[in-house]
């Protein structure tokens, strides 16, 4: 029986301290994570889209939003927001003059629009300065209870006017910008007044004729 030789301590040192060093080097690299980042699922991505600036909306959301309508005839609101800037004097009349007609287009013959005009602008200025107010008395009524005027004759000026129908062809709308000086001396431009006026009977010449809607 033949006995294997003994093993040699310095081959068995040589050994243990290999495998201690391989150890070593095992636990000090980095761990690597084999997990892959989460994607927010679709329904998370759409909920932080931002809105759209001009609507606040969303702009992916489907079918179309409600109809919005322009009204026929501009209030007086809808006027003021459409007017140049105050105290730029006659200079800025031409301007309002084009603003009103580009936000409003004509809807009515030009005989109409004409008459309507002249006849709007005669009773504004009776009715602010007093000059005139006889022509017009289905609006006044008796003239001598009539309010005084408010407004004196020397500063009035009328800025624009158009005349557009009122929700039928036998009814429709002056509108007024003008300037004018109160009784307490304070001058104002871009005042808006809307006067109203309904279709008479033709005239002898065959024309239609208007007749202002008395104060309510």
């Amino acid at each position: 029986m033949t006995t294997p030789p003994a093993r040699s301590p310095r081959l068995l040192l040589v050994t243990t301290m290999v495998l201690t060093m391989a150890g070593v080097v095992l636990l000090t690299l980095p761990h690597q994570s084999n997990t892959v980042p989460e994607t927010p699922p679709p329904a998370a991505a759409s909920a932080v889209r931002p809105s759209s600036p001009s609507t606040g909306e969303d702009p992916a959301a489907s079918g179309p939003g409600p109809s919005k309508t322009t009204p026929t005839t501009p209030t007086g609101s809808a006027i003021a927001s459409a007017l140049p800037p105050h105290g730029e004097g006659v200079a800025g009349d031409r301007a309002i003059q084009q603003t009103l007609e580009a936000a409003w287009p004509a809807d009515l013959s030009a005989e109409d629009e004409r008459q309507l005009r002249a006849e709007g602008r005669e009773l504004l200025r009776a009715d602010a300065t007093g000059i005139g107010r006889a022509k017009w008395l289905v609006f006044f009524g008796d003239p001598d209870q009539a309010i005084a005027p408010a407004f004196a004759t020397a500063r009035f000026r009328i800025q624009a006017v158009i005349a557009r129908r009122d929700g039928s062809d036998d009814q429709a709308v002056v509108h007024l910008v003008w300037a004018g000086t109160d009784r307490g001396g304070t001058y104002t431009d871009g005042r808006i007044t809307d006067l109203h006026f309904t279709r008479a009977t033709a005239n002898k010449d065959g024309g239609a004729t208007w007749t202002p809607q008395p104060r309510t």
